[in-house]
């Protein structure tokens, strides 16, 4: 069996997209996708996209939003 000091010295010399496809092959081991709660995920943001484009909802500023975290945490 490799050593991990070894594993991971290889690992690093890799190309950039075989680093980037082995990450994901990674994580994907971790917490495996649900192929039905990606799809509901997906329909979620559509929506939320559309709502957003006709004026159904309002936007606030990220910064508007820390700003507010922020003085809440201050008093």
């Amino acid at each position: 069996m490799i050593k991990t000091d070894v594993l991971i010295s290889e690992v690093i010399s890799l190309p950039v997209d075989i680093r980037t496809q082995l990450i994901e092959k990674l994580l994907d081991s971790l917490n495996p996708t649900k192929k039905e709660i990606d799809e509901l995920w997906g329909k979620e943001a559509e929506l939320r996209v559309q709502e957003i484009k006709t004026g159904k909802v309002k936007t606030i500023p990220g910064e508007d939003v820390f700003k507010e975290i922020q003085d809440k945490l201050s008093s």
